[in-house]
């Protein structure tokens, strides 16, 4: 029978169901070849040829399909349909060449969804396979080996704790850098505002705002202190107001076309928290499945069958006035044709989420989301009407706006609302019936409240002229009927992972099938963390970007990447020859590379520090020199480079001065630097600060105790209120508590690498607050460590199936855990596929999972094997009759010996 070739088991698993048994369905599990990760792999000398390799986990998957190929010389390849697919498939061809015969028939199917549909009408229209898409791989992989193979080096040699570069993820790093400096660089600036509560005559109430004052429209900083303010407050408090003129817009609003990669990535993130790599393997899920089309996408067209399902399930769920006259299209923009496939969408639209039979909560959630989007691509607009009223005062020296909207029918909002990564400042507010000519009242004591809880959270209130009241940034009127709040501009925000793939996509960076592998690689690299959903440049990635901006600018451009991107894309349409782009890139490439053969490290940090000094050493107030050592006043501050890979700013005066600060230090910080905190016991107990952070020292250095007792700072302290009492407290940890009731082993208290701890004897339970560290008594510390260790003695799970005896001993079980069921033999634990249930489980394939898990970690399945020779000898000798044998078994007093220690 006809053998095809898939990437993955479950997928391969939905397309035999659909193609039954004529057909045995194989899995290659991705690239069954790569590039060996050493120095030469391509050959720049003789025109970029490759030398690939078969992965070790590859080798018995490419056996299997040999072996299937000796029955039957028919190969259909069903690999993904994208460039990446296309190489797959590739891949296999070359590396299966060997076992096919000539006149063999081979062929390419492609299937934007896995439905039996689209599975039968693909094996019904093969084809070869595109040379050109290939090409376009070869050209991507060659370019993405030789700049980590040719630039990583040079950044380990030249720059002290980095790790690693690439064509893509260096540019995207820089993304983050940049917006990190330009916050960093902020200035805040201030700016007032001003509102009143006003009524109709028939006592309605809404809210205004101040756009106009002496006859002149406001502008956002023409209140840009507070006495502006007040002024403008008690002109506002003093004066009859009228309603000018009431302004209604008819006003509608369109559905957003259905998913792409992108979207899909940005969507996740902002509604579901999901990060671009999670996404992305939730959606390979549902297509593996049958229940989404492809999701590495370009594009947002949908085939005509698809949008005639989706307006029949508006019909059927939601009714006609849903429904537009004619069905909605929507025009691809991509850049790349190649991957310019039908969006992404529900491969049934009458499918809708509350019937779908999905236990994985991530896929349920992304389920939800892109059939609420496809659906919603499809229906009515949203309909509205947009209100704006003018209130001025009779001698037109005043003037107030209010706005809002009401809801006229809600079309596409009802099933679905685009998440925002900031607000758009749309006033949404509702309005009461307001009448031209009518007079607006002032409210009294409607901003008491306000007042109230600003006065609560404290702060410096604002200084009040007479007839005012004043809060932290707000003043409020006598009556309190109008109110001034105080605003300061805000710096722009960082990234989150959606708003990156979006400054990605807007600038050409990157591919669909790349996003997610280049958020996750940078982070990886420890170049970023990521804090609250948002992207922070650390001191690392930071040195790094700086060292590629001075050495390799072109090849962290936004423009060149973007470019290199495109002629990749025209390799893929065939209007390039792959290896003509790869020798241009090269020239240029290996003579950046030669221009920093001779550079030695103290100049690559002294060109950062040169490159980072305005955002380093920003002007002093006073106008003194902005690198002089604000600790001694003599030595002058530069750049110095951590073992960890960090930086951090430091004296030339050391080790006389002991002056550092963080790298990435914010604005207005107090500089860190040692200071004596006072005497205990006749010692001097400094603070300091190190390559590891801030840290309390008893005494100096000297040449009988070279390392004097020293404690870290913990995590929430605040170093700059640090007195001499807490630097005491630190440094007598671990602290005794007391004998433990039950043997008398001493009880400690203290805080380690893992945070604080009470310890008694080896054993270790962790506290939740540091302070407790200090005021934990024996009680409270042994119900701590009694509630560890009851958690460590929790009892063993029961196996969910027994498999039976493994060929080489011991058994073969199923067993529950937090990832879902695996095989468990000896040491070895191997997780079952998604599609395999452990009720289903074969023996066969238990040891097919155990055996390639076992490859992977050799020392785990090695020794249970040594393990098992004794007992099997043991089973021997009650067989001979040998009882006398058995009693030496019986008497193992080295089994009891750890409990008597």
């Amino acid at each position: 029978m006809p053998v095809v070739v898939v990437e993955s088991p479950a997928k391969a698993k939905t397309i035999e169901k659909y193609l039954g048994s004529d057909y045995r369905v194989l899995a290659s599990f991705g690239h069954v070849r790569d590039l060996p990760p050493k120095d030469g792999s391509v050959d720049t000398d003789h025109d970029f040829d490759m030398k690939w390799e078969v992965a070790a986990d590859s080798r018995k998957h490419l056996k299997a399909i040999k072996d299937a190929l000796k029955d039957d010389q028919t190969l259909i390849l069903a690999t993904d349909p994208d460039r990446e697919g296309e190489a797959i498939s590739w891949h296999l061809l070359e590396a299966l060449a060997p076992a096919l015969k000539k006149g063999s028939a081979v062929s390419r199917v492609t299937f934007n969804a896995i439905t039996k549909t689209a599975v039968t009408e693909a094996m019904a229209k093969p084809r070869q396979i595109d040379q050109p898409l290939v090409d376009a791989y070869l050209a991507r992989r060659a370019l993405d080996y030789l700049v980590g193979f040719k630039l990583s080096p040079v950044l380990w040699r030249k720059l002290p704790g980095a790790k690693s570069a690439g064509r893509v993820q260096s540019v995207c790093l820089r993304l983050i850098v940049d917006r990190e400096m330009e916050i960093e660089a902020f200035k805040a600036r201030e700016y007032w505002s001003v509102h009143a509560r006003l009524a109709t005559p028939g006592g309605d109430e809404y809210d205004a705002t101040l756009v106009s004052l002496a006859g002149k429209k406001l502008d956002r900083f023409d209140l840009a202190a507070a006495d502006q303010a007040a002024m403008a407050l008690s002109a506002v408090a003093s004066r009859d107001l009228k309603v000018a003129s009431v302004a209604a817009k008819p006003a509608s609003r369109n559905p957003w076309p259905p998913f792409m990669t992108s979207t899909l990535q940005q969507e996740a993130s902002r509604k579901m928290g999901m990060g671009a790599k999670a996404c992305m393997s939730a959606a390979q899920r549902l297509y593996e499945a049958g229940l989404i089309t492809y999701m590495r996408t370009d594009g947002i067209d949908m085939a005509p069958e698809a949008v005639m399902a989706a307006r029949d399930a508006i019909k059927a769920k939601f009714g006609d006035k849903y429904l537009p006259k004619s069905p909605r299209m929507y025009k691809n923009k991509a850049k790349n044709a190649q991957e310019a496939h039908e969006c992404i969408r529900p491969t049934d639209m009458m499918l809708s989420p509350d019937k779908l039979k999905i236990t994985a909560e991530d896929q349920r959630k992304l389920y939800d989301l892109i059939w609420k989007r496809t659906i919603a691509s499809q229906m009515e607009a949203a309909r509205m009407e947009r209100t704006t009223v003018e209130i001025a005062s009779p001698d037109d020296q005043i003037g107030l706006r209010a706005t809002g909207q009401v809801m006229l029918f809600d079309g596409f909002l009802r099933v679905y609302d685009q998440g925002r990564d900031d607000d758009d400042g749309e006033d949404s507010a509702r309005l009461p019936a307001i009448t031209e000519g009518e007079a607006a009242r002032l409210v009294a004591h409607a901003f008491d409240d306000e007042l109230a809880k600003a006065r609560e959270k404290g702060g410096d209130a604002v200084a009040a002229p007479a007839g005012l009241k004043a809060g932290p940034g707000l003043l409020v009127s006598d009556k309190a009927q109008a109110a001034a709040r105080q605003h300061f501009t805000q710096p722009p925000p960082r990234y989150t992972e959606a708003t990156l793939v979006k400054r990605m996509e807007e600038l050409g960076i990157g591919r669909p099938s790349t996003y997610a592998s280049i958020v996750t690689t940078i982070q990886d690299r420890e170049y970023v963390r990521k804090d609250k959903n948002r992207l922070i440049a650390e001191d690392k990635g930071r040195l790094v970007t700086i060292f590629l901006l001075k050495y390799f600018p072109r090849y962290v451009s936004y423009d060149f990447t973007a470019d290199l991107e495109n002629e990749l894309d025209e390799i893929s349409a065939g209007d390039r020859l792959w290896r003509e782009v790869l020798s241009r890139f090269w020239k240029d490439f290996s003579k950046a590379l030669e221009g920093t053969s001779e550079l030695r490290i103290t100049e690559v940090l002294e060109a950062i520090d040169d490159a980072l000094a305005p955002h380093l050493y920003p002007p002093r107030a006073d106008g003194g020199d902005p690198r002089e050592c604000p600790l001694c006043g003599q030595g002058r501050l530069n750049l110095k480079t951590a073992r960890s890979g960090g930086a951090f700013i430091g004296c030339t005066n050391y080790p006389e001065c002991r002056y550092t600060r963080p790298l990435s230090a914010s604005d207005g910080e107090a500089p860190i630097g040692d200071r004596v905190l006072g005497e205990d016991a006749g010692d001097q107990i400094s603070l300091k600060t190190g390559r590891f952070g801030p840290y309390v020292q008893r005494g100096e250095a000297t040449e009988e105790a070279p390392k004097p007792p020293r404690a870290s700072i913990p995590k929430g302290w605040e170093v700059a209120t640090l007195d001499l009492d807490q630097a005491v407290q630190l440094l007598a940890l671990p602290r005794p508590v007391g004998p433990h009731p039950e043997d008398g082993v001493l009880i400690e208290a203290g805080i380690g690498r893992f945070g604080p701890y009470v310890k008694h004897g080896s054993k270790y339970a962790n506290i939740a607050d540091v302070d407790e560290v200090f005021t934990i008594g024996m009680n409270r510390a042994v119900e701590v460590l009694a509630a560890k260790q009851t958690r460590g003695r929790a009892a063993a799970a029961a196996p969910l199936r027994e498999l039976g005896e493994h060929p080489d001993g011991g058994p073969i079980q199923i067993l529950g855990g937090k990832y879902g069921p695996y095989v468990k033999w000896a040491k070895v634990n191997a997780t079952l596929p998604r599609d395999v249930t452990p009720e289903d489980l074969t023996v066969e394939q238990a040891l097919e999972l155990i055996a390639a898990k076992a490859a992977k970690s050799p020392s785990k399945a090695k020794k249970p094997a040594a393990k098992k020779a004794a007992p099997k000898t043991a089973a021997k000798k009650p067989a001979a009759k040998k009882p006398a044998a058995k009693k030496p078994a019986a008497k193992k007093p080295a089994a009891a010996k750890p409990e008597a220690e």
